[in-house]
């Protein structure tokens, strides 16, 4: 796999919206009826779009929706709790084991997978599945990942209008690719001149809580995974109470610091005013902070905005470092020596 397969993962993120709202949601009507909640279980790029759902949720969404990154469910899943099991490949051990759990927790299952033993087991215990197309890394998969749980909310009642924003969060990343994409210098490509800060120093990201937080947990995983580098991020307003106050020692690692600060225009004023004063009280002790902010007339397509310069910055950053960034050969080493020790 080449540094050229990545390139084209992410010029084709658009194209994976428009193709997920062809997928036929069809849910028997036994799944439609009334939740105390909701659990997308899944890790990794599997992950996200459940986190995603849960904040297109939040403000919309009577019940609460949960993200679940383990080999079990919580203790109150039951009758009334509707999961949906997010697996890209299908194979992932945390995910198979949670399934289980949930059935025997008697919950209702629904399956997003390209294939795999989920999408087996689910045909077996006749539980609906959902088949997004294969052949890409997880990371790249996020438009297969979350599209479909957003239909399913719509389909369901959940959610309303969910189509509408996909439409248009089509648009405004095919806009925003022209101006990010690999032919553009970086005399005026944002993200090749964010990597470029980044290359050799410590990027941290900073969200907000309920709006950019899972952007910028996206940001901090692209980068260890596609540019092999740490990285690390938090949240307004909680990163006021604790980790403002370590920028001081050791300097020599401080100073290498690039923080980058998602911001939203909803973002809650007082979120706003704190990330004004803290960005005056670290600017001295750090080597730079970024403000990104987003594009777009809605929560989805702002958050998403945000996730795709990331993505390319994550992408831009590896080049930098002469790596190629489609590979994950630790996450593959760690998961063989797994499968020796059932």
């Amino acid at each position: 796999m080449t540094a050229q397969k990545m390139e084209k993962y992410l010029w084709d993120l658009p194209a994976q919206f428009e193709e997920s709202l062809e997928i036929n949601i069809e849910l028997p009507q036994s799944y439609h009826r009334s939740y105390s909640n909701v659990i997308v279980t899944g890790l990794g790029g599997s992950a996200i779009g459940g986190d995603i759902l849960r904040i297109y949720s939040m403000q919309k969404v009577a019940m609460p929706v949960l993200v679940n990154r383990d080999y079990t469910m919580p203790a109150f899943v039951g009758p009334d709790t509707l999961v949906l099991a997010v697996s890209y490949s299908g194979n992932t051990e945390e995910t198979l084991s949670a399934y289980e759990d949930a059935k025997a927790k008697g919950a209702q299952i629904i399956v997003v997978s390209s294939g795999g033993t989920l999408s087996e087991w689910a045909c077996r215990d006749g539980y609906p599945v959902l088949t997004v197309p294969g052949g890409l890394v997880p990371r790249a998969a996020t438009g297969y990942l979350f599209v479909p749980l957003g239909l399913i909310f719509e389909n369901l009642g959940l959610l309303q209008g969910v189509r509408e924003d996909i439409k248009s969060t089509v648009k405004v990343l095919e806009e925003l690719r022209a101006d990010i994409e690999p032919g553009v210098e970086s005399a005026t490509n944002a993200a090749k001149r964010i990597a470029q800060e980044m290359k050799d120093r410590i990027p941290v990201i900073w969200g907000s809580s309920s709006r950019t937080d899972i952007a910028a947990l996206r940001w901090k995983a692209q980068i260890n995974e596609n540019a092999k580098a740490p990285a690390f991020y938090n949240i307004f307003p909680e990163l006021d109470h604790n980790e403002i106050v370590g920028f001081q020692v050791p300097q020599e690692v401080v100073s290498k610091f690039v923080v980058v600060m998602l911001v939203d225009p909803e973002d809650h004023p007082r979120i706003k005013h704190r990330m004004e004063i803290t960005k005056q009280v670290i600017q001295d002790q750090v080597y730079n902070v970024l403000e990104i902010e987003p594009r777009g007339d809605s929560f989805l397509s702002n958050f998403y905005s945000l996730v795709y310069v990331g993505d390319y910055v994550s992408y831009y950053l590896a080049l930098e470092y002469g790596i190629n960034p489609t590979p994950v050969e630790t996450i593959d080493h760690l998961k063989a020596e797994l499968a020796k020790r059932p």
